[in-house]
């Protein structure tokens, strides 16, 4: 989930929240219990929700002292958005000049189950980033054998994206043969996007919970348990911070992130996704 908006008036808020309780803590974990869940014998809302509840459970605890190795932060330093030069978080009106609020977090976890055991999942989010969006990128495992020798290796593997906001669609990577003599391959995307194909206009999020929540439809909410199985994945992670005694990374305003955050996902030879 990228932002490229900063702080926009709720320093006091921010500089107490940061990243982890403003978006990893519910957004994030709220994506990540849609991606992981089985399908819900109905939809009703607690059979959703019972299935979402079952990948918190699941979802890998790490102690203080292993937070280093699975999470990354940042605060976004003076740069430019659009072309336009802004301000850091600590020039920002109301932000200590020395505040070490995280305005990134990265995280890499694992649901530990039968179906997803040994599949990282990544999640990372971060403010002042050179675009708003929100995206779940599923990339699926190279073929084990290579049918098509060098051709087929240098293919980047099948990815499945689905566009959350502001562009709600799904965009399907994969290879396909270019059609001239020989065999070349090449990767291509198959995409559909709800704006192109039909001609109402959805439903801002925000209007569809009101909606919901005036109906008594309670599947898109959160219920107690969730949101306790939440804070129980990100109250280690938020001690760890607390008690470090490094100064937190910097990243340039425009910039997709720390190079901490780079070195995480680098490190399980992977890189991030640009959206």
């Amino acid at each position: 989930m990228a932002e490229w908006v900063g702080v926009t008036g709720r320093a006091d808020y921010y500089e107490e929240a940061g990243a982890v309780r403003d978006i990893l803590q519910n957004h994030l974990l709220q994506l990540l219990t849609f991606v992981g869940m089985e399908p819900p014998v109905s939809f009703e809302a607690d059979a959703v929700r019972d299935e979402k509840v079952k990948v918190l459970h699941a979802v890998r605890r790490y102690s203080v002292s292993e937070v280093a190795r699975a999470v990354a932060r940042g605060q976004y330093a003076a740069g430019y958005i659009e072309g336009k030069s802004v301000a850091g978080y600590r020039q920002e009106r109301g932000i200590p000049p020395d505040s070490n609020t995280e305005t990134y977090v990265a995280l890499r976890t694992y649901i530990d189950n039968w179906r997803w055991e040994g599949i990282p999942f990544y999640l990372r989010t971060g403010k002042r980033l050179p675009k708003r969006t929100t995206e779940i990128a599923i990339q699926f495992r190279r073929a084990p054998h290579q049918l098509f020798g060098e051709e087929g290796r240098a293919l980047e593997p099948n990815l499945l994206a689905l566009r959350i906001q502001p562009d709600e669609g799904i965009t399907l990577r994969f290879g396909a043969k270019v059609p001239v003599q020989g065999l070349r391959l090449r990767t291509v995307n198959m995409d559909f996007s709800y704006g192109a194909s039909f001609i109402a206009e959805a439903p801002d999020a925000y209007e569809t919970l009101l909606l919901d929540a005036l109906r008594g439809e309670a599947t898109l909410f959160t219920r107690r348990d969730e949101v306790e199985e939440q804070w129980k994945i990100v109250d280690p992670i938020l001690e760890a911070f607390a008690q470090s005694t490094s100064d937190i990374p910097l990243y340039e305003a425009g910039s997709w992130g720390p190079l901490e955050a780079d070195e995480l996902i680098e490190a399980d030879g992977r890189s991030w996704r640009r959206p």
